[in-house]
């Protein structure tokens, strides 16, 4: 997210207050971490099935747990913020995350692990919106702001690349608890920075749509549940119960959207054509990248036999490629205009997912490489323009529920690529196999490329209903 500054004033900025700096590194401390945890875990997913086992259903639900309730959450963690102030929601936040980073690292069996990762998620969405609102009471000058959370955004960008690097490192040299017990002194760090902010925290009471919101939790859980259960043993009993579910939850949650006065999700947003590019590129982007980190760490440990460190290192020539991506990714809007870059990000991504296809076990390492570049950056590219685009789109109102929505149905995406590519991915053993792996990667091919003809139809109207 960017904030324009106001280029006709040619004035200096005002000084920040103190502890306007204490509040940026806060904010961006909790804002890493929470970033990190969505894709360092796939790395260490080998090592949770050496030690606690749980096979191809329980690695997903490892990942899921987390994503789930982040995406979910997150339609009311912005109104939570308002209600109790940054301040307060950020520390609550970051305490919480903590304490469920600690319960992760100490879990005994994988069910633990599941369940702590059900609270950390829930935690993550509050601290995801109240980072960004703890920088923007901290800044009181426009261009100072701008400034601030223009650190805030690429430092989420870089951590999301980076988190494979550390799950991997932490992995093989620590052990994967330490994915989650590094998480600890940070918490700690991060509450000792806020308790000496001297930051006026404002509070106004922001309605809550408690029914939608536990609504739009059960589909999503059930839809994943059935989706998972079906690709490992088929769509059974209960597969299709979560299944009929998923289903009744969504309907009932349009029903309570439409007579809510203060809904989760205005549907009315919807109908607005930038609106809706924006939620399915951003669902499509994170199905294509969170799915291919996904595949790629399987790949990279159970079908290579490489450690959890030298799989992890696989990933800093394409975390230096995402960081690059996201930076130039305003400027090069600027000179072919953002929807073609929207668009076409989406369509490197379905590349990306087809060049991988001739992947064996004797790919050499640098060809890995170099097939891994249109992955690392065609949701790069798209994905900041994608944000701006939704801010535009709608009034100034409006802008923390459409992005919580953004974020909402980004992490959705991603939660459903984990749950189909695990069934599709595993063999009998319930390891990865490479026609598994083609098999996801044709699949994410598809989604985004249908993904990006939504976008380009929906950029199309909504040009010439303007």
């Amino acid at each position: 997210m960017t904030v324009a500054a106001d280029e006709t004033s040619t004035r200096e900025p005002a000084a920040p207050p103190a502890g306007s700096v204490r509040a940026l590194l806060a904010a961006l401390l909790g804002f890493t971490v929470i970033t990190v945890d969505v894709s360092a875990v796939n790395i260490a997913l080998p090592y949770l099935h050496r030690d606690l086992g749980g096979g191809m259903a329980g690695l997903q639900w490892v990942v899921d747990a987390y994503t789930l309730m982040f995406a979910a959450l997150m339609l009311s963690a912005g109104a939570v913020t308002d209600r109790i102030g940054p301040v307060r929601a950020y520390g609550l936040g970051v305490v919480l995350f903590t304490a469920a980073s600690l319960a992760c690292a100490a879990a005994p069996v994988m069910p633990v692990l599941i369940a702590a990762r059900v609270f950390q998620g829930a935690a993550a969405a509050l601290v995801m919106p109240a980072s960004l609102a703890l920088v923007r009471v901290a800044y009181d000058d426009a261009r100072a702001r701008a400034q601030a959370i223009a650190v805030w955004t690429i430092g989420g960008s870089a951590a999301m690349a980076l988190g494979p690097v550390a799950g991997g490192l932490l992995s093989e040299y620590a052990g994967w608890r330490w994915v989650f017990l590094v998480n600890v002194p940070i918490g700690i760090l991060i509450v000792a920075l806020l308790a000496g902010l001297r930051i006026r925290s404002m509070r106004h009471r922001a309605p809550l749509d408690l029914p939608g919101q536990v609504l739009a939790v059960v589909a999503l859980s059930a839809l994943t549940y059935a989706v998972i259960e079906a690709g490992h043993t088929g769509w059974h009993s209960g597969a299709l119960l979560a299944g009929a579910t998923s289903v009744a939850a969504a309907l009932a949650f349009v029903v309570v959207e439409h007579r809510s006065a203060a809904p989760v999700l205005p549907l009315g947003l919807l109908a607005r054509g930038r609106v809706a590019v924006a939620l399915v590129s951003g669902f499509g982007i994170n199905f294509g990248f969170y799915g291919g980190i996904f595949l790629l760490g399987l790949y990279y440990q159970q079908v290579r036999g490489w450690t959890g460190a030298e799989a992890g290192l696989m990933f800093v020539v394409p975390a230096a490629l995402t960081t690059c991506a996201n930076m130039v990714a305003p400027r090069l809007a600027q000179v072919v205009g953002r929807r073609p870059l929207i668009v076409g990000g989406q369509l490197i991504l379905a590349v990306a997912m087809l060049v991988l296809l001739p992947l064996a076990t004797t790919t050499p390492v640098w060809l890995v490489l170099v097939l891994l570049v249109p992955l690392a950056t065609g949701g790069a590219l798209a994905i900041t323009l994608v944000t701006a685009d939704l801010i535009d789109a709608v009034e100034p109102a409006r802008v923390g529920v459409a992005t919580g929505a953004l974020s909402t149905f980004r992490q959705t995406g991603g939660a459903i690529a984990v749950a189909v590519f695990g069934g599709l991915a595993a063999g009998a053993t319930g390891i990865l196999t490479l026609p598994g792996m083609r098999a996801c990667l044709l699949v994410g091919g598809v989604v985004l490329v249908l993904t990006a003809v939504v976008a380009a139809g929906g950029a199309r109207k909504a040009s010439s209903s303007g």
